[in-house]
């Protein structure tokens, strides 16, 4: 079993003064062996540089806290792979903290363009079925005139995300609506076009 999960927060940069880095580096060692007390005194030597650069990756305060804590927490964990002639204990102790903040970007990133790709599949399935129709028929004034059917609003929408490419949330950065009022005109308007074109369903 470990310490206590510690909590850090933007107060904890204050200076310790109970060791410097050569200190920092014994400290380690003694971490490494399950040392209680001397994780301690890491926690208060690192713990407001982890948050202050993790904050600056992520600029979020809570997210910070988070990763900050998860941080200090593989430091307890990890100490035994510290190797001192790589580089100072406080060094490595931030490299985990930049890994740790990137890994954290990285997975936001990765999750917004998850949910991007299923906004646009969501979107796209149906279109498919009016685009069919429409091909199979060569009836271009036919899906004009259903176009025009639409609210103005609705029309926009649709000529933005299957004529012009835009995604649901440029859509709506471009109408200057939210985003909820643009995913119901669209599937509002994709239901009235594919009734007016006699899609079936």
């Amino acid at each position: 079993m470990g310490p206590d999960r510690p909590t850090v927060r933007p107060g904890d940069d204050r200076p310790s003064g109970r060791a410097g880095d050569g200190g920092l580096e014994r400290l380690m060692g003694r971490v490494a062996r399950g040392d209680h007390a001397a994780f301690e005194e890491v926690y208060d030597q690192v713990a407001g540089q982890v948050y202050g650069l993790v904050l600056r990756v992520l600029r979020n305060p809570a997210q910070s806290e988070e990763v900050a804590q998860d941080v200090l927490v593989e430091v307890w964990r990890s100490a035994a792979r510290y190797d001192p002639s790589k580089g100072s204990a406080r060094a490595w102790v931030m490299t985990v903290a930049h890994r740790r903040a990137v890994d954290r970007v990285r997975s936001a990133q990765a999750a917004a363009t998850r949910e991007e790709r299923v906004a646009r599949l969501d979107v796209r399935r149906p279109f498919d079925e009016v685009a069919d129709s429409v091909e199979r028929t060569l009836d271009v004034e036919r899906l004009r005139r259903c176009l025009n059917g639409l609210t103005e609003l609705q029309r926009e929408s649709v000529t933005f995300a299957y004529y012009e490419g835009y995604t649901y949330r440029e859509v709506a950065e471009l109408l200057k609506v939210p985003l909820a009022t643009v995913k119901t005109r669209m599937r509002d308007g994709l239901i009235r076009m594919r009734d007016c074109l006699g899609v079936e369903r």
